[in-house]
């Protein structure tokens, strides 16, 4: 089991639509939330792993739905949002987990579609899930959102490319939705993790250099789970955090009070030393 437990009631019977909720930290926070009592509708775009996933988390837990969206299509965000309404009725919190990067390199390097892609998905598309989520909070009286963010944001990744830069917008749209939001009920939150394991950062696990630098950069030097980041996710949306919002918290084992990580070893020896510090190589002919 990849969710952590949420030891009181305070997500029973809420409906709830997590995106990005085939994989990673967004099934581990349905799966916590459906421990809990919580109808949860995942969103992601393939149907075969939602499937597979909505059938690993539901059994003997609460119900869990699918519907298949790209979140970075307005229509189709819009449309998962109506299909969470539909198994009860209402919405009464939504988790905004899908993300990822095109980019990663110098910025003098960078390609500028992957940075447009990277953009309209962590940015744009997280907009488009509080858009539409937030309707149906607000015309029922109240409820909870949560971004989930990255350290990227907070503490600088040299060589990251636009996946920070968009981290730090999904904070600022936390903080205005909240501040937005909060005449009518709707409690706003971010979750920044830290280096939480998951398949996608297989890579920097398996590496000894990269792995001792995180190490070295964080107060609890271990890294971290998917519960841990499952269980503020849960309390944010339950009850319990009926007074808190507009907040962005750092789930990273302390790592924010020093610094990111040092991915040298990693991209020096695709892009050279100067290249790391913004040097191009000159042009050849041929």
């Amino acid at each position: 089991m990849t969710g952590g437990s949420v030891s009181d009631s305070s997500v029973r019977g809420k409906s709830i639509l997590v995106t990005g909720g085939g994989s990673g930290i967004g099934r581990g926070i349905a799966e916590t939330l459906a421990a809990a009592g919580a109808v949860v509708t995942i969103v992601g775009r393939t149907r075969e792993r939602l499937e597979a996933a909505a059938a690993e988390i539901g059994a003997g837990a609460g119900a869990v739905h699918v519907a298949v969206a790209d979140i970075t299509d307005e229509d189709q965000v819009a449309a998962a949002v109506a299909t969470a309404v539909g198994h009860t009725g209402r919405l009464d919190g939504v988790v905004a987990c899908a993300g990822g990067s095109e980019t990663i390199g110098p910025i003098t390097q960078i390609d500028s579609n992957a940075w447009r892609n990277t953009v309209d998905l962590n940015v744009n598309g997280t907009m488009y899930t509080f858009k539409h989520a937030a309707r149906e909070l607000v015309s029922s009286g109240g409820g909870s959102m949560v971004a989930i963010s990255s350290i990227a944001a907070s503490n600088t990744h040299r060589w990251f490319g636009a996946y920070g830069v968009t981290k730090s917008a999904v904070d600022h749209l936390v903080a205005l939705a909240a501040d937005e939001l909060g005449a009518s009920n709707v409690r706003v939150n971010g979750i920044r993790p830290g280096l939480t394991r998951t398949e996608l950062v297989a890579l920097v696990l398996d590496s000894p250099e990269l792995s001792a630098d995180y190490r070295e950069a964080t107060p609890l030097p271990r890294v971290g789970e998917v519960a841990d980041i499952a269980a503020l996710a849960a309390f944010l949306l339950g009850d319990a955090s009926t007074w808190i919002t507009g907040q962005v918290i750092n789930v990273d084992g302390g790592q924010m009070l020093r610094r990111g990580p040092d991915y040298r070893s990693m991209l020096e020896p695709l892009f050279g030393a100067d290249g790391l510090r913004g040097v191009m190589a000159p042009a050849t002919d041929g």
